[in-house]
Order: C-alpha cells, then structure tokens, then sequence
C-alpha cells in the first residue's frame, strides 16, 4: 500500500502529524507538501499531485487537508479513478472504504480533532472494500460517467 499526503496552509499542522504517525508505522509514505506554512498557498496544487497519482493505481490511497475540506475534495473528485470524501467520523470513513472504496480521504483540519484524524485515518487505511455487486456495479457506473464526461 502506497499513501499520498498533501495539504495547504490551514492543513498543514495535521498532515504533519499524521505523516509522522504513519512513518512511525512503517507505512510507505510520500508527502507532496506543504513542507512549510505558507499562507499563500492554494490547495489546488497539492489535491492535484495527490489525484493524479491516487487515481492512476490499485491499492494507493491518499489522504488531503485543508481548512473546509472542501476544496480538496471537490480538486481531488475531478480526476479519474478517483474517489474522494471528506471524512467526518470513523463510522462514515469505514462505510466509504467498505461500500464506495473511498481512494482519498479528506481532512477537515478546522473542523477536526488530532485524535479524531488519526482514528479516521486507520480505519481508511485498514477497511477493505467489501466487494458486493451492488456496490461494484455502482463504482462501474461511476466509470461509465468519467469516460462520458
């Protein structure tokens, strides 16, 4: 497994703490920045390094931050292959890994706790997709509707 990490500025503090978490582990981690606070910066430059890798491959995840998460997500969803939400609880993060195989988990950092992030941050990375034909037939018409649009 191979996970990607991005954040902007309002982002940072957490993505910093969950790449060391995830080092600490031993995951197979690539931080594509912010490397420093820069208020300025703008969160589409890193949710596009995150989608464009995320969505070119089988078992790589990432993981995005920003302020709302909002802008990631909407950034992240634009690529293909991709499958992006935003995370608001373990339960739904499980249930987005479970029935949607959820590629990118997003990050609300203003809105979420350090003990919250790292919990829904395993639970991403530990919950397989189930595999039922309901919901595989609904992720082929999510492909159907990328390559028409």
């Amino acid at each position: 497994m191979k996970i990607f990490l991005g954040a902007d500025h309002r982002g940072y503090e957490l993505k910093e703490k969950v790449f060391g978490f995830l080092v600490e582990r031993d995951y197979d981690v690539t931080d594509f920045g912010a490397y420093e606070y820069k208020s300025a910066d703008d969160y589409t430059l890193y949710a596009e390094k995150v989608a464009s890798v995320v969505g070119q491959g089988e078992g790589v995840f990432g993981i995005l931050f920003c302020g709302s998460g909002v802008g990631v997500d909407v950034t992240a969803n634009k690529f293909d292959g991709v499958r992006s939400s935003v995370g608001k609880s373990v339960d739904q993060v499980r249930a987005g890994r479970n029935d949607d195989d959820i590629n990118i988990l997003v990050i609300a950092a203003d809105y979420t706790e350090e003990g919250e992030v790292i919990d829904m941050v395993e639970t991403f990375l530990k919950t397989p997709f189930s595999g039922k034909p309901r919901y595989k037939r609904r992720l082929e018409e999510i492909k159907r509707i990328e390559e028409n649009n």
